[in-house]
């Protein structure tokens, strides 16, 4: 059973950083890509980053590029994301996921507040 739970949200001002971090446990982790995704109120999930299984290879969603930065650690199965240069429109609960079992597993998420 894929368990995902995310910590490392709070409140920030513009301009801060969080580093959010994923412990996964309830599969190999180290032979499944990883993302993270964000919802606000009232629109949909999109996902902003992801990284491949042995971390080789990133991508990111353009409107966080080179201010987010995806990462992990297959020796302790966690995952992480660092935000750097955080704007308000960055506010939104942040979720870390995995396709093990055909479709999307994501954790509960953790909320990420960007504001003065």
């Amino acid at each position: 059973q894929v368990q995902l739970v995310e910590s490392g949200g709070g409140l920030v001002q513009p301009g801060g950083s969080l580093r959010l971090s994923c412990a996964a446990s309830g599969f190999t982790f180290s032979r499944y890509a990883m993302s993270w995704s964000r919802q606000a109120p009232g629109k949909e999930r999109e996902v902003v980053a992801a990284i491949s299984s042995s971390g080789g290879t990133t991508s990111y969603f353009d409107s966080v590029k080179g201010r987010f930065t995806i990462s992990r650690d297959n020796h302790n199965n966690t995952v992480y994301l660092q935000m750097d240069s955080l704007k308000p429109e960055d506010t939104a609960v942040y979720s870390c996921g995995t396709v093990v079992t055909g479709t999307a597993d994501w954790g509960q998420g953790t909320q990420v507040t960007v504001s003065s």
